[in-house]
């Protein structure tokens, strides 16, 4: 094949192990003995072998060209924890007209009794099919008879009408590999974009011609016979604070360029952004979904009555498109039928009620956008050419003066100019009716904002009365609006937060501005909860750290290969001041803290001190970036423990 373009190096090293497919229920005592500490002596099971062959083939009963792509894995198990391994998930597409199938689907499981192993083989009853969306069903299975110490092996061959990304092989999973090796075939009319992502890099690669591999109209083809190995695989661990898995394990990606035809000519399935503005800008689903502003022409007046200017006019349709449609929770970058149908039935996917407001913006004579874009958990989108099943998504943008706003009218409880977590990935493509598309940085508007201040008095026998008031803003209101509004009362959820609060008990309570998602969010309540029990009034601890302590570290990996993504900075501040009942001296307190993470990354402070009879305590916790590399991770898991190690210590009070 011509031109297979890489983004990685090459190899042309001739191994006498490669593409040999091991064979199935060989299983030897060094399979059985594999020592863990090998590769990771806290894994629960480990792949030992791992074998992949694509190939592009014809089929004899649709005549059509299919992608036949065969799996076998071997794996030891150590321990129970690691029979989790065994419950296999084999996802395949299907649509209305085609679906890919799965035969030859073997399983067994392999146990060393007497010296010598007895195989447990896989029932077909205990194989079945749950379909998991409009476009994905499951194949599930359980290999049988598992043991501590079993080995399990399986393999099967997946027929695909999918051509356009070949088949995808990762080579890091959730637990460690010895050995995993991937062979395709392609064919030398198909020229395919490949890419290895992650941190891991290939052991070796080697390519090959494969003469006749392919006979199309009594044509024979030949095709690039290419061997991708790695050995030595770390698993890969998902930690808190990041965006999709796929996007950091180390894996081979496939897609395809272009098709030279048997006659002479070429079809190409890499377009430009030009060719996909047309398209999108023409799409009954997308572009003349954002030129209905006749649905709103005679609405516009009352809407936008009383607005004074440009920002207050987008405010107020944006308040009546989050008014007039629910989100029925389905994502999609198309409409699903229109958006009048939308409007009609009040309930629609994202882009029917996105696509709503961009025309509405557009009817109050605003410059709106559409922005196509791909949530956390689906991915970062290829920059170097326009793939469109990357994008999964779509907002609105507003430009207003010299300043631009990202909307998303999906949830009523996010404020103008603030979008849902979910979005916050990366850079998403802005798609105007007249004008040429172009990126767009996705970041949050504001910090997410917590500020709670608590005064009140110490009783003599041990309780702390007073009020414990909280401010949010951002995301930080926005998930407290939401769990307050799961309850059909606020006085119910405050019932049940009293309910949970095993030391604080709640008296009264006052929040405001719960329906004013522009403003901050208030909630104040009069508390009382005990210190101590009463016995010694002469000496006692006192722990100031009820107030959302950190209590555990979010970071405990030696190395974390991928960034720390937050989606948004944090600032968090603690403010108490409590009156003693009498003359005391503060004999231990929390050491006071000023730590602070390398270029302006982030800071914790804390001071304490005892006046008088006034108690005070002030505490800043604040991130300043949404994004942490990699090489900042050992720093980040250092301020937390330092944090969490101070936060152990408590004040000690002697009358």
């Amino acid at each position: 094949m011509k031109n297979i373009s890489t983004l990685i190096f090459l190899f042309f090293l001739s191994l006498s192990t490669y593409a040999q497919n091991f064979t199935y229920g060989a299983v030897t005592h060094d399979d059985y003995q594999f020592d863990r500490k090998t590769l990771d002596s806290n894994a629960n099971a480990i792949v030992l072998k791992e074998f992949g062959t694509a190939s592009i083939q014809l089929d004899d009963n649709t005549h059509s060209l299919v992608l036949v792509f065969e799996h076998h894995v071997k794996m030891k198990i150590y321990n129970k924890e690691g029979f989790k391994e065994a419950n296999i998930v084999i996802p395949m597409y299907k649509d209305d007209s085609r679906e890919e199938t799965i035969s030859d689907l073997k399983a067994s499981t392999f146990n060393l009794i007497d010296n010598n192993f007895v195989e447990t083989v896989m029932e077909r009853k205990a194989v079945f099919t749950e379909n998991r969306s409009k476009y994905t069903r499951l194949t599930k299975f359980t290999l049988p008879n598992l043991k501590e110490g079993s080995v399990i092996e399986y393999s099967y061959i997946l027929k695909s009408p999918n051509l356009f990304n070949f088949k995808t092989w990762e080579f890091q999973g959730d637990i460690p590999k010895v050995n995993s090796e991937y062979l395709v075939y392609i064919p030398g009319i198909y020229n395919y974009n490949v890419s290895l992502r992650g941190f891991q890099k290939l052991t070796d690669q080697k390519v090959e011609l494969s003469k006749e591999c392919l006979r199309l109209s009594g044509a024979a083809i030949d095709c690039s016979k290419i061997t991708y190995l790695m050995k030595n695989i770390p698993a890969f661990i998902e930690e808190d604070n990041m965006t999709a898995p796929s996007n950091f394990k180390s894996a081979i990606y496939f897609e395809l360029s272009d098709v030279q035809n048997l006659n002479g000519g070429k079809t190409s399935y890499t377009k430009t952004w030009k060719d996909i503005d047309h398209e999108l800008s023409t799409d009954k689903s997308l572009g003349s979904q954002m030129k209905r502003k006749d649905l709103f022409k005679d609405l516009i007046p009352v809407i936008t009555k009383g607005t004074t200017d440009e920002l207050e006019k987008a405010k107020a349709v944006f308040n009546y498109i989050k008014k007039q449609i629910k989100w029925d929770n389905y994502y999609g970058k198309y409409s699903v039928d229109n958006i009048k149908k939308a409007l009609e039935t009040r309930s629609g996917n994202v882009a029917d009620i996105n696509l709503s407001l961009i025309a509405a913006l557009s009817a109050a004579d605003l410059d709106a956008e559409a922005v196509i874009l791909s949530t956390r958990d689906n991915g970062t989108v290829n920059k170097l050419y326009p793939v469109m099943s990357d994008f999964n998504y779509l907002v609105a943008k507003v430009n207003i003066g010299d300043k631009s706003y990202l909307l998303d009218a999906t949830e009523p409880l996010l404020p103008f100019g603030l979008l849902p977590l979910r979005c916050i990935n990366d850079q998403g493509r802005v798609i105007n009716l007249k004008k040429p598309s172009y990126w767009i940085d996705l970041k949050a508007s504001m910090k997410s904002v917590t500020n709670y201040i608590l005064s009140g008095k110490m009783t003599t026998d041990g309780k702390i009365v007073g009020t414990l008031t909280t401010h949010s803003m951002g995301y930080s209101a926005f998930n407290k609006r939401r769990d307050i509004l799961r309850y059909t009362s606020p006085d119910e959820y405050v019932e049940k937060l009293d309910e949970r609060l095993t030391r604080i008990k709640i008296l009264e309570h006052q929040i405001s501005n719960l329906d004013s998602v522009e403003n901050m969010l208030t909630e104040k309540y009069e508390v009382e909860f005990t210190i101590n029990d009463g016995s010694n009034q002469n000496q006692f601890y006192f722990s100031p750290f009820f107030i959302n302590p950190v209590s555990k570290n979010p970071f405990n990996l030696n190395e974390r290969t991928y960034p720390v993504d937050l989606g948004a900075g944090s600032d968090e501040r603690i403010t108490m001041n409590i009156t003693l009942p009498a003359k005391y001296q503060l004999l231990e307190k929390p050491k006071d803290m000023a730590i602070a993470l390398p270029n302006n990354g982030g800071r914790y402070l804390l001071q304490s001190k005892l006046e008088e009879d006034n108690i005070s305590l002030s505490q800043i916790f604040q991130f300043n970036n949404a994004i942490y590399q990699p090489d900042e991770y050992l720093f980040l898991k250092e301020f937390y423990s330092r944090i969490i190690q101070n936060q152990k210590t408590e004040f000690l009070l002697k009358k």
